[in-house]
């Protein structure tokens, strides 16, 4: 996907519609779905991922090409939700909700040929659980726990990202787990 990745931004480097519009479709999901854990609301997410693609086609010229196109879009959508955040100051919640074309939340399935009731539950549950946990972190915490956890970036891509050394995104990660464990510990298993 790099290599498509690669050539479709340098086509549409050119102002090639057609190329800016497939990497739109490839990266419109995933953007919406980071906006929606930042921002926990359906709108905003949207708007984001409609100013992301604004952005990047407006300020094509500053895709050095180094970097892979989906570390400088994400970039561009971290940067707006976390600006959308300090504008609005209120608190958003992680726990997003994702569905497939068929209506069923993607988290609360389970792999394998027998589902189980009781540990779809379990499961269910604890992610509920972790969702609320990740909500209460600091947002400084909160957008590197997500970025790497939720949507499983390298330390590298979310360096770029967030424009931080690799050494306090390490450290961010570690405190921001810290955190999820002393909460998670407090309040759930007393």
């Amino acid at each position: 996907m790099d290599i498509i990745d690669l050539r479709l931004a340098k086509l549409s480097h050119n102002r090639d519609r057609d190329s800016f519009e497939q990497l739109v479709i490839l990266y419109k999901d995933s953007l919406f779905n980071l906006g929606y854990r930042m921002l926990n609301n359906r709108l905003d997410a949207e708007d984001i991922v409609q100013e992301t693609f604004l952005r990047a086609y407006k300020h094509y010229d500053r895709f050095d090409g180094v970097h892979k196109f989906s570390t400088w879009i994400y970039q561009i959508g971290i940067n707006l939700c976390i600006d959308w955040l300090r504008r609005r100051k209120l608190r958003y919640s992680l726990d997003a909700r994702t569905y497939d074309g068929d209506g069923v939340e993607l988290y609360d399935r389970t792999p394998g040929q027998n589902p189980d009731p009781e540990r779809e539950a379990l499961l269910k549950e604890t992610h509920e659980l972790v969702y609320k946990a990740i909500d209460s972190l600091p947002h400084n915490y909160k957008s590197i726990v997500v970025l790497r956890y939720l949507h499983e970036l390298s330390l590298n891509e979310i360096s770029v990202i967030v424009a931080m050394p690799v050494t306090t995104i390490k450290t961010r990660i570690h405190r921001g787990r810290e955190f999820l464990r002393k909460k998670l510990y407090k309040e759930y298993m007393f």
